[in-house]
């Protein structure tokens, strides 16, 4: 079938040049965004309850600008003056860059990846006698942890946010050609949200392997996978399908 409509179980871009933007005047195909998670913070008292004190860090390993943000969030609820001599490990370039917002960047200790989490392991080995906090989300990614376990160094993982399936009730009586996700708690939110979703002749489109395992464990049957050497991308997945649908058609 033609496809005409795709929703992105993501938040919409802010930038004009998306490539979903420019995707949706090429294909002439409507896409819409819809977040079907949403992050919520956890309280200074769920950090205690962790036994984290921020006093006993001497360095923090930031792996998101959802990290930056909820470990300055805690440390203020917990009354917390970050020293000036606080290292910050970030995993990117962007993720270095967003610290500006509660950090004076040239005066502060801050060590930048390149992108993945397995490049900051020269850092880890330089600094190993310091005592490192990861602020992370309930749902970290397991290679960040077997990176980290992998290493002789003293880190400690706290839980300063959650990931949280939205309420989608806004969908009900909507329809679209393909949903688009990014995460297995995506897939768990739409059948939390729609426990009697049929799949019919809706397309699926997932990113990642663990994003594809899910959907098949629901019984969905997957019909575009990103990333491929041929597309990395999920926009671009998703052009070379409706393109070869729609011509078809």
């Amino acid at each position: 079938m033609k496809v005409k409509t795709i929703l992105v179980s993501q938040p919409e871009p802010k930038i004009e040049n998306s490539p979903y933007f420019e995707l949706q005047q090429k294909l002439k195909v409507k896409i819409d965004f819809r977040t079907f998670i949403h992050i919520e913070g956890v309280t200074a008292k769920e950090v205690r309850q962790q036994k984290i004190d921020l006093n006993n860090f001497s360095a923090i390993i930031l792996t998101s600008r959802n990290a930056i943000d909820h470990f300055f969030r805690i440390a203020e609820e917990m009354r917390y003056k970050v020293p000036e001599d606080l290292k910050y490990v970030c995993q990117s370039e962007a993720i270095a860059v967003y610290l500006q917002k509660y950090v004076v960047y040239r005066k502060r200790k801050i060590y930048v990846g390149q992108k993945d989490f397995k490049e900051l392991v020269p850092i880890f080995k330089k600094y190993k006698d310091e005592k490192f906090l990861l602020p992370a989300p309930d749902n970290l990614n397991e290679d960040v942890q077997l990176v980290l376990d992998g290493l002789n160094i003293n880190w400690t993982l706290g839980v300063f946010y959650k990931t949280v399936m939205s309420d989608l009730s806004d969908l009900k009586n909507t329809s679209f050609d393909i949903l688009a996700f990014f995460s297995p708690i995506g897939i768990q939110s739409l059948f939390k949200n729609f426990p009697n979703f049929k799949q019919n002749n809706t397309r699926i489109a997932v990113f990642g392997a663990t994003t594809k395992k899910e959907a098949n464990d629901r019984g969905l049957i997957v019909n575009i996978f990103a990333p491929t050497p041929e597309n990395p991308s999920m926009t671009g997945a998703l052009e070379k399908y409706v393109t070869e649908v729609n011509k078809a058609k």
